[in-house]
């Protein structure tokens, strides 16, 4: 690594952590001046790219999927730490079962998964914008479909066919 105070190009490892078991945090002091500084190791994934209704593509976004996470769990009991691990579970998922191109409709059915075993309000939530519901009815028909579902095994609950 080049000391980002003097240039130099040799350093010294302190201190390795690993962070959300994705990335390696390290601590480094340059060898010529003893400037500390902090570097971070990840994965290096191919870039998928997501293949919009419109057949349209673009790169997979994290950022996207967390902020549609975020709205459906808005002033739920759930934690930052719990929608970002479902991120990479997600993103995860994904690279293991598509090699350059995704459908963007397979990254709305993995969120709502996710959803389904975090929390039933954000689930209903992403899923009701997700599908676009017209009216009362087909929420209620969710909520019934979702209670039937729990009654039946709620340690094997299935997801409703979408």
């Amino acid at each position: 690594m080049r000391c980002v105070q003097c240039g130099h190009l040799e350093d010294k490892v302190i201190d390795s952590r690993i962070k959300d078991g994705t990335t390696i945090r390290r601590r480094r002091v340059c060898l010529r001046c003893d400037y500390r500084y902090t570097t971070y190791e990840q994965i290096e994934r191919t870039e998928l790219r997501v293949v919009k209704r419109d057949n349209l593509r673009e790169a997979l976004n994290r950022e996207k999927i967390l902020r549609g996470l975020v709205k459906a769990c808005e002033k739920r009991p759930v934690s930052m730490d719990r929608l970002d691990r479902a991120v990479e579970e997600i993103i995860s998922e994904l690279h293991r079962d598509h090699l350059r191109e995704v459908p963007s409709s397979e990254i709305g059915k993995k969120v709502i998964e996710k959803l389904y075993a975090i929390d039933p309000v954000a689930y209903i939530r992403y899923v009701s914008v997700y599908r676009q519901f017209s009216n009362v009815e087909e929420f209620i028909q969710e909520i019934t479909q979702m209670r039937h579902q729990t009654l039946i095994d709620p340690l094997q609950r299935k997801l409703p066919i979408l």
